[in-house]
């Protein structure tokens, strides 16, 4: 009988952190499940850690992408695709990496998880609960809590405010072009979404946030399970997240725009960008490299008001709207929380509506 959740975990050179993440898979209290771990070419004892608890728990499956073999101390998996003879980026490999496991993967459901991080007991048992609460979803992600061998920073404390404050999937269509509004170590995902979208991308951007962002352009609805953090994610300063372009402030906005361009943006409206700061210009930068033309920007600062940025007059926010014949479609590209509320109030005062008229960008 196939299990109910499958769990996906690339590894690479992790044997000094997987026996934590192991030890978090073993503690769940929900067991009706199977781990597929795909061992990246590690250089350190990856392999031998995943083969002794794989000898151990019949629920186990490691699969060795340097020989392209598969070891299992359970039922046998599909079998394991062919690995490339070309070098490949450490981003290329991990989307590899977890479209074989996904391959591998028998049940209904597919879980993430990172061989760095812990999960809470009742993480799986509350994730599905959630989804069975909640029929109409195509997956879920879960809060989070932050750790690390050194003192965390404050900017990744007021990220782990911002993605611990999204819960329903209004909250996570507002936020899905801010951020990755689901922590990707916390994913469970239907299967069959999964597979009618292909599984990951390697496109040079975050295939987390490209594969949430296509989940909601083919109108599924995603969430994360509210209360209290369901993962404790490991922060380092070797992670792939930090060291690879892939994941760049660069290739998140070509990402970002990619989405708006093909989806999320109406057609015939013209774009206006409400913020001429750090945040809106490279957005707009972005979005005329990429053949959409900015209208104008909306800026509080007085000394901008009257300039043109990018060919583009920069206007008022109490005179913006009344320049353009058409509806203008507002991307607000500003960096702080508390500004955005401002910005949801001035549209207000417009009749904007949030996702129909404008939409909140990084």
């Amino acid at each position: 009988m196939n299990p109910r959740l499958s769990v996906l975990l690339p590894c690479r050179d992790a044997a000094a952190t997987l026996p934590e993440t192991i030890a978090s898979l073993r503690a769940q209290t929900f067991e009706d499940f199977e781990v597929i771990a795909v061992n990246d070419g590690s250089t350190d004892a990856t392999f031998a850690v995943l083969a002794d608890w794989a000898a151990d728990d019949p629920r186990v499956t490691v699969i060795e992408s340097a020989a392209a073999r598969q070891t299992s101390a359970g039922p046998q998996r599909a079998a394991a695709r062919p690995s490339t003879t070309q070098p490949q980026p450490p981003a290329s490999r991990l989307v590899a990496a977890l479209n074989r496991a996904a391959a591998a993967a028998r049940a209904p459901l597919l879980a993430r998880i990172d061989a760095d991080d812990i999960a809470h007991p009742d993480r799986f048992a509350a994730q599905l609960a959630f989804l069975e609460r909640n029929p109409e979803l195509a997956g879920c992600g879960a809060h989070v809590e932050l750790f690390s061998a050194g003192r965390i920073r404050s900017g990744y404390r007021r990220y782990e405010r911002w993605i611990n404050a999204i819960e329903t999937p209004d909250d996570v269509e507002r936020s899905a072009l801010i951020e990755c509004p689901l922590a990707h170590p916390t994913l469970v995902l239907k299967a069959s979404v999964f597979d009618a979208l292909g599984g990951y991308r390697d496109m040079a951007w975050a295939e987390d946030h490209d594969l949430v962002l296509r989940i909601l352009a083919a109108g599924a609805r995603l969430a994360n399970v509210p209360g209290e953090p369901l993962l404790r994610w490991r922060v380092r300063d070797d992670r792939l997240s930090l060291t690879s372009p892939t994941y760049a402030a660069a290739a998140f906005r070509r990402c970002r725009v990619h989405f708006l361009r093909h989806v999320f943006l109406p057609p015939d409206r013209p774009v206006v960008v409400w913020g001429a700061g750090r945040v809106g210009k490279p957005l707009a930068r972005e979005l005329i490299a990429q053949g959409t033309p900015v209208a104008a920007f909306v800026d509080l600062d007085p000394r901008k008001l009257g300039e043109e940025i990018h060919g583009a007059p920069v206007l008022a926010p109490e005179a913006f709207a009344a320049v353009f014949v058409a509806r203008p479609f507002v991307l607000a590209a500003v960096g702080s929380p508390g500004v955005r509320d401002d910005i949801r109030a001035a549209l207000a005062r417009y009749a904007f509506e949030e996702i129909a008229d404008y939409r909140f960008c990084a």
